[in-house]
């Protein structure tokens, strides 16, 4: 080799994630914590339940009451479960609430969702949108368009009233009775198409329809050639927060497709209200 020819540099070693080992993307056995992944089997089986004896938990988990003991003092010490020794019942204790309401601190129902709404584009071909209640209002705070020529588009910041809106009945329709009678009562319920339901039992009559089938339906009644499925989100309080919908020409939505679409909009709406730490919602 000549004394001036350039030394070569080794290819850089990428560097690892701060606070990730080398063994980062290994999830097998030999990276698992059994005795930890048994106690938050036991910890998640109580959280389901009003409270459970020690032989139920055994029984249900199918652990050695002993074993389950020692797990359930663990997490007693922690704050995370306590004993009722009245009843002999364990309960989920009030550290667990601390650090669930950590969680949600963090966050965020745009973030969670875009990940969701990409995927719900992609299942149905159809625009994705996100829409939250501001008044008498929906206001959409995300989309992922569809990859098709003609599509539905309503870029974040749109405002839309929610008697005319997918989303907007979706909320709608999880409203009490006194808060919804004085949506009525105050919105103009204008009229953009002669689909456009503008009279209030008309619009109580297609909210309990919307409760009933667990989805709601703009069916061209803000823009004629258009429709739009939509689901609420609920928080962990059980508040519907906000709706997930997918928009776009009454030809592709047709009446033949709306079941198979109405499925996969109340499946990512319940994805996101998963995420957002709220129970399932039969």
């Amino acid at each position: 080799m000549r004394d001036d020819a350039p030394a070569k540099i080794p290819n850089p070693v990428p560097p690892r994630g701060r606070g990730r080992p080398k063994a980062w993307d290994d999830k097998t056995d030999q990276n698992t914590i059994k005795s930890l992944d048994r106690a938050m089997a036991v910890f998640e089986h109580l959280s389901g339940t009003s409270g459970a004896t020690l032989s139920e938990l055994a029984a249900d988990t199918d652990q050695s009451p002993a074993t389950i003991y020692r797990i359930l003092t663990t997490l007693e010490a922690r704050g995370l479960v306590e004993f009722d020794a009245t009843v002999q019942l364990w309960h989920i204790g009030p550290r667990a609430f601390v650090i669930g309401a950590r969680y949600l601190r963090r966050t965020s129902v745009v973030d969670r969702a875009r990940p969701i709404l990409r995927r719900l584009m992609e299942a149905t071909g159809e625009t994705a949108n996100l829409g939250i209640a501001r008044e008498t209002h929906v206001l959409f705070v995300s989309q992922v368009e569809s990859h098709a020529s003609i599509r539905a588009f309503f870029p974040p910041g749109t405002l839309s009233p929610m008697h005319a809106s997918g989303i907007g009945k979706a909320l709608l329709a999880q409203m009490t009775d006194d808060r919804l009678s004085r949506y009525i009562a105050t919105a103009p319920l204008d009229r953009f198409t002669g689909r456009t339901l503008t009279d209030p039992g008309d619009l109580r009559a297609d909210l309990q329809e919307t409760r009933a089938r667990g989805y709601a339906l703009d069916d061209e009644e803000k823009t004629e050639g258009m429709r739009c499925i939509a689901a609420a989100v609920f928080d962990w309080t059980g508040e519907a927060v906000a709706g997930l919908s997918v928009s776009g020409p009454a030809g592709r939505i047709s009446a033949l497709k709306m079941p198979l679409l109405a499925e996969a909009v109340a499946r990512a709406a319940a994805e996101l209200t998963a995420a957002l730490g709220a129970e399932a919602r039969g």
